[in-house]
């Protein structure tokens, strides 16, 4: 027995040092070093597993009772005595693990306040997730009998799960329902099939070819011109099903319409293109053909009757459709039913003069109605001019009396003398120059007071008329030359000219445009203001719309600058500004490449720092030409660079627990989508090894391993396997007890003298226990 009690205190036999008989009296710790099971009784069988001294229990020392287990202190093995047995071990309802108790639960007095880590979960999800134990799948969580962790990989959110159809062969609508994931889109076939029915291609849903097999009714709701083929623009009009007609479904065909039940709306087809309309005798109305023809098929038998025709005769009474005017009869416009008023035999009507007082002539031309006698003045004036009598017509007599116009009406040579032949050639009316009624006589040509009017007999026949070298105007004679007997003296002056420039200034009969003149067809008179010099224009833009750059190409006018978009779209399609072509916005509408031309940061804004370093062409990824925004980028290709972007800050980079290496990230990960399936390597490595070996981000050292902070390629020269490792007791000079504990190394023998003294007191040579 370990103790520093004086031998006497026990051994009273000097002789035999037998009968020595243990007093626990004061024994308060070090009960152990007796009770080990073979100096005296240690553990029973059933004992808890632990390492504390008895003392820190037990405080009976003669029976060893009334301990009461303190879990203060206690951090690991918590199974050990927690397995069901022993004592309270988990609960039916407690989270599937082999974890161990503490790995969880920090209250070591009630086991609560413990929170679940999925660190490390990697199957069986659903031995917890189902609902009771822990939330399981949602109400429109796609329908499976999967593992969870077939498609959620991240533990902690349920996110970044990726359905794939593969194997999918039936049950389609159970998510495909427009809720769970798409569904059919609104111009699709109705129908109630399932969706694997047609569509057999589970990732494009394409291919689907639809068979008429079986289909008997609602045909329109796909053949409606939108979906499907519909109706014809020459089909019958109807709103009947298609089916009704139509048994053929595949080509609509071999249908045959039936007049049965039709009652009305004839003309919808009966209209000479779709079906035969109107014969050319038919009568000409807008009335309905059911109207009148109560046959469906043959359309005969109609008959006419005038019952209620008040109007409208003449639409019929043209003499082609029906009967109309009789040779004598008056000649008029009015509606027949203006004076007949039988519409069955249109007899009894009387024509009478009341009222009239004008439009004699029409009736009064000697044929309908007595005309004017051959002693008549050649007039065309009406009839009522003169004549007030409506019944005879007599007692009108001509008087030149107040005839200050008209003469020639009479005066032409047949009713009344006209002109001599000398006469001056003029249509002037005779009254122009005579002023006599009677004789005609006394007229005088005379230049005096012309004004105008000259060319009437200049003209090169009746009178000499322009030169060849004169002006080619059509400008009146006077308006140039102010002597009405020679015709000479006449300049021509610019003077009020304000069109019709280029008439003469063509460059033959006058000077026309010099080589530099802008190109314009624009009247001379547009620009150039002065009418002697044509000096002086200002080229004024106003109206310009198009053509801008056949002036403003860096010649005739200023073109494009150096730091202008390249483009060869008319200028007018962004300047609207015809003084200074600013303010032009330019349109990205139809821009599909060629984006760095002027996105180079200089011209139009580039690349910002963060962007993705590529040499790609920006509308590889950037569709929208406004916001340069929602690319998504394509790993596609990508085999080298990749931490120029996965650096953290770009895009995602290391996470905590990632090896640490400055080595190219594609040298372990092959895939570019997931960064997934990387395996580590030793090769070559010789230093840092615990940045991994922590326990946590790779294995650590086993509990049985030497208690060092050594560095562990110290002795560790394999880097697969750790093995070969020697210890040295090299330079060691204390805690030797912290390995030689009979665990991690030898430690005392049977016979070592009991004793709690470090190792190092009294053994002075590490690795021998001697000396």
């Amino acid at each position: 027995m370990v103790t520093a009690a004086p031998c006497e205190t026990c051994h009273k036999n000097t002789a035999t040092f037998d009968d020595a008989k243990m007093d626990h009296t004061g024994i308060t710790k070090d009960c152990a070093s007796c009770h080990n099971g073979t100096t005296a009784k240690g553990k029973g069988k059933t004992h808890m597993v632990t390492a504390a001294p008895c003392e820190t229990c037990h405080k009976n020392t003669a029976t060893f009772d009334d301990a009461k287990m303190d879990h203060t202190g206690i951090t690991k093995d918590c199974a050990s005595c927690h397995n069901g047995t022993t004592a309270k071990g988990k609960s039916k309802d407690h989270v599937v693990t082999a974890f161990a108790c503490e790995t969880c639960h920090k209250n070591t007095a009630s086991f609560k306040d413990a929170v679940f880590s999925h660190s490390g979960i990697t199957k069986d999800c659903a031995t917890c997730h189902n609902g009771t134990t822990a939330k399981g799948k949602s109400k429109d969580h796609i329908v499976t009998a999967f593992a969870c962790e077939n498609c959620h990989t991240n533990t902690t959110s349920f996110s970044g799960a990726k359905f794939t159809h593969s194997g999918i062969s039936s049950g389609c609508a159970s998510c495909h329902n427009g809720t769970t994931a798409k569904g059919k889109s609104k111009d699709h076939i109705v129908t109630s099939l399932a969706c694997e029915s047609c569509h057999t291609n589970t990732t494009s849903f394409s291919g689907a070819k639809f068979t008429h097999n079986g289909i008997s009714s609602g045909c329109a709701s796909c053949h409606n011109g939108t979906i499907a083929k519909g109706k014809s623009k020459d089909h019958v009009v109807t709103t009947l099903a298609c089916e009704s007609c139509h048994k053929n479904t595949t080509s609509f065909s071999g249908a045959k319409f039936t007049h049965a039940g039709i009652t009305n709306g004839c003309a919808a087809c009966h209209n000479g293109t779709v079906a035969k309309g109107k014969g050319n005798g038919h009568v000409v109305t807008t009335l309905p053909c059911e109207s009148c023809h109560k046959s469906t098929t043959s359309f005969d038998g109609a008959k006419f009757t005038h019952t209620g025709i008040t109007t409208g005769c003449a639409s019929c009474h043209n003499g082609t459709t029906a009967k109309g005017k009789g040779n004598g009869h008056v000649v008029t416009t009015l509606p027949c039913e203006s004076c007949h008023k039988s519409t069955t035999s249109f007899d009894g009507a009387k024509f009478t003069h009341t009222g009239i007082t004008t439009g004699c002539a029409s009736c009064h031309n000697g044929t309908t109605a007595k005309g004017k006698g051959n002693g008549h003045v050649v007039t065309s004036a009406p009839c009522e001019s003169c004549h007030k009598s409506t019944t005879s017509f007599d007692g009108a007599k001509f008087t030149h009396s107040g005839i200050t116009s008209g003469c020639a009406s009479c005066h032409n040579g047949t009713t009344a003398k006209g002109k001599g032949n000398g006469h001056v050639v003029t249509s002037a009316p005779c009254e122009s120059c005579h002023k006599s009624t009677s004789t005609f006589e006394g007229a005088s040509f005379s230049h005096s007071g012309i004004t105008s009017g000259c060319a009437s007999c200049h003209n090169g026949t009746t009178a000499k008329g322009k030169n060849n070298g004169h002006v080619v105007t059509s400008a009146p004679c006077e308006s140039c030359h102010k002597s009405t007997s020679t015709f000479e003296g006449a300049s021509f002056s610019h003077s009020g000219i304000t069109s019709g420039c280029a008439s003469c200034h063509n460059g033959t009969t006058a000077k026309g445009k010099n080589n530099g003149h802008v190109v314009t067809s624009a009247p001379c008179e547009s620009c150039h203001k002065s009418t002697s010099t044509f000096e002086g224009a200002s080229f004024s833009h106003s109206g310009i719309t198009s053509g801008c750059a056949s002036c403003h190409n860096g010649t005739t006018a200023k073109g494009k600058n150096n730091g202008h978009v390249v483009t060869s779209a008319p200028c007018e399609s962004c300047h609207k500004s015809t003084s200074t072509f600013e303010g032009a916005s330019f349109s990205h509408s139809g821009i599909t490449s060629g984006c760095a031309s002027c996105h180079n940061g200089t011209t139009a804004k580039g690349k910002n720092n963060g962007h993705v370093v590529t040499s790609a062409p920006c509308e590889s990824c950037h569709k929208s030409t406004s916001t340069f925004e929602g690319a998504s980028f394509s790993h596609s290709g990508i085999t080298s660079g990749c931490a120029s972007c996965h650096n953290g800050t770009t895009a995602k980079g290391k996470n905590n627990g990632h090896v640490v290496t400055s080595a190219p990230c594609e040298s372990c990960h092959k895939s570019t989508s997931t960064f997934e399936g990387a395996r580590f390597t030793h090769t070559g490595i010789t230093s840092g090894c615990a940045s991994c070996h922590n326990g946590t981000t790779a294995q650590g050292k086993g509990n049985n391993h030497v208690p060092t902070t050594q560095a562990c390629e110290t002795c560790h020269r394999s880097t697969t396997t750790f093995d070969g490792a020697k210890f040295s007791h090299t330079g060691i000079t204390g805690g030797c007890a912290t390995c030689h504990n009979g665990v991690i190394a030898e430690g005392k023998p049977n016979d070592h003298p009991r004793t709690t003294a470090a190792c190092e007191t009294c053994h002075k040579k590490a690795g021998s226990w001697d000396e």
